[in-house]
């Protein structure tokens, strides 16, 4: 565990906390613009401090991540969970504690095209807020 005066970089305790399998994503990721910390993009060599809150976008995910203590090896999913805090809205997330939890319609490989019909109760099945937000 990092001390309070140590310097920490943002792609290194991204990785640390589990938000990113790799180091080399996380840093990826800073690149690209898809970690921010009060709405500007941060650099991968951005020292961390304590209380600062990050948004990151992560494919179709956003989290948002408040840094309660440093955490410069990765280890376990509890020790990294006790170094931030999740303030993710349940909105983000459509009501599934991730998107790999969200129903997936699939159909039987051969049977064609949907009909109107079947379009009508996929569309009611995923529900209006689903459609509205994509288009």
């Amino acid at each position: 565990m990092a001390s309070e005066n140590e310097k920490l970089r943002i792609d290194k305790y991204l990785w640390a906390i589990r938000i990113f399998k790799t180091r080399s994503l996380a840093t990826e990721a800073c690149k690209a613009g898809r970690v921010k910390l009060n709405g500007a993009n941060v650099k991968p060599s951005y020292v961390v401090k304590v209380g600062e809150t990050y948004t990151i976008q992560k494919g179709i995910e956003k989290k948002v991540v408040l840094v309660t203590g440093l955490l410069e090896r990765r280890g376990d999913a509890k020790t990294a969970a006790e170094h931030y805090i999740d303030k993710t809205p349940i909105e983000e997330t459509y009501g599934f504690k991730s998107t790999f939890h969200a129903p997936i319609l699939k159909r039987d490989r051969g049977t064609g095209r949907p009909t109107k019909k079947d379009r009508r109760e996929i569309d009611d099945l995923r529900g209006s807020e689903w459609w509205e937000e994509s288009e």
